[in-house]
């Protein structure tokens, strides 16, 4: 399969079939302006119209995967509302989404929290969860998970004490309230919405492609460009966009996806392949997310590879061990977003994710916002730390480890209010 002719910023470079031994780089990025025919995109239109169509096939082919289109039998049942919730703060909802439309196929459940005390409809914040629904808040009002849950006493972000046979308990609720801010989400007038990853796709060895909605979908693996567990991430999050289109309680024109570590990596897909989310939050992303695979630094190809195969197609295995010598990458996937607002949040322990390589990435995709007479990010140089900058792509890095802390929420709600609450 062939995937053409790439423009570097400094010159031009080829790549041949899949699995070609790829030719020695020139310096610089891949310049996401430059089509596959060597012609320079010069006009917004033109970049949406033709450039963007490019790179969207480029990295659904090589990188992500192909996902289904939204299910025709899919059905919606809210089967909780307490307009009492948080002690009156909040109303409630739970929703089952039901991929195939039948109650013993693929279930999503969205727990939704609507701020009382604003005028409705409201601007929203959607984010997958890791430890299930019952983690972010202790109301005992919230379904507790059923699929897999991981267990585990050494745990850095939570306590997994709670877990009987990989099964959540009444112990486990509110264990990573900390990462999920309620009261200062629904106090900025925003409301959330989130799902456990394990409802959608299974991140555990034993039940890859297996479980969620990957049973609805069993001959979408056996191809190159499989429907991989980042994208079907991605593709749940456009499922419960479907349902926020129809409840009246949400604006869905004001809905911000949000992600940290390997969910920030789906969120920013899925601000990529469904347009109608208008905003992105993506909290220390890293390789194959937000940081640039071109700089050689964090985490490798090889190890997103071999450590968790599931999540990218197979086709992004040819490229292990070619970090630098890519003819894509990924501040090319951040510029996929314009004109919407994106933030770009890294930590400076966090390595792996490798912070430098995140901030040059969004300030390389930069030069499309401003096809659409936008600032994208308004500085050329890393900020100090702890220290947000924002135009319509926000960047900081704060100090500590890879995390989700109050820090990071406060500049993100700062950033969504600029955006969403303009006059």
């Amino acid at each position: 399969m062939s995937i053409g002719r790439f423009s570097w910023v400094s010159g031009l470079y080829f790549v041949g079939l899949a699995g070609q031994v790829l030719a020695q780089s020139k310096p610089g990025l891949p310049d996401p302006l430059v089509r596959s025919n060597g012609q320079r995109v010069t006009t917004a239109r033109e970049w949406q119209r033709v450039r963007r169509p490019e790179l969207i096939e480029l990295f659904t082919s090589q990188v992500y995967g192909r996902s289904p289109g939204k299910p025709v039998g899919m059905t919606f049942q809210v089967f909780d509302t307490d307009a009492t919730a948080l002690g009156g703060k909040a109303t409630r909802k739970q929703v089952a989404i039901y991929i195939n439309g039948k109650p013993d196929g693929p279930r999503i459940d969205v727990l939704l929290y609507l701020p009382n005390r604003v005028r409705r409809p409201v601007p929203a914040i959607v984010g997958l969860n890791f430890w299930g629904n019952h983690s972010i808040s202790t109301d005992p009002g919230i379904r507790l998970a059923t699929s897999y849950l991981e267990a585990g006493k050494n745990n850095p972000y939570v306590d997994l004490d709670c877990v009987t046979d990989n099964r959540a308990t009444e112990a486990c609720r509110g264990i990573n309230a900390r990462q999920w801010p309620l009261d200062s989400i629904l106090d900025r007038g925003y409301a959330l919405v989130t799902a456990y990853r394990e409802d959608m796709a299974s991140d555990v060895p034993a039940t890859r492609f297996s479980t969620g909605v990957h049973r609805a979908y069993p001959d979408w693996q056996n191809r190159p460009d499989n429907f991989g567990t980042i994208t079907a991430w991605a593709w749940g999050l456009s499922r419960i966009m479907d349902y926020m289109q129809i409840d009246r309680a949400i604006d869905g024109k004001r809905v911000a996806v949000f992600g940290w570590s390997r969910l920030g990596k789906a969120a920013l897909w899925a601000g990529v392949t469904d347009e109608r989310f208008a905003a992105v939050l993506s909290n220390e992303s890293g390789s194959g997310g937000a940081k640039l695979f071109r700089r050689g630094q964090g985490e490798s190809i090889r190890r997103l590879c071999t450590v968790f195969p599931h999540w990218y197609s197979t086709n992004l295995r040819q490229y292990m061990d070619k970090d630098t010598l890519l003819p894509f990458d990924q501040h090319e996937v951040i510029a996929l977003l314009a004109p919407r607002p994106v933030y770009i949040a890294s930590a400076e322990e966090d390595k792996g994710a490798d912070p430098i390589g995140e901030f040059e990435s969004a300030k390389a995709a930069s030069v499309v916002y401003k096809l659409f007479g936008r600032d994208g990010l308004p500085t050329p140089t890393i900020p100090p730390l702890n220290t947000s900058v924002q135009g319509t792509i926000g960047y900081h890095l704060r100090t500590g480890g890879h995390d989700v802390t109050n820090l990071d929420w406060r500049y993100f709600l700062q950033f969504l209010d600029t955006h969403f609450k303009k006059k």
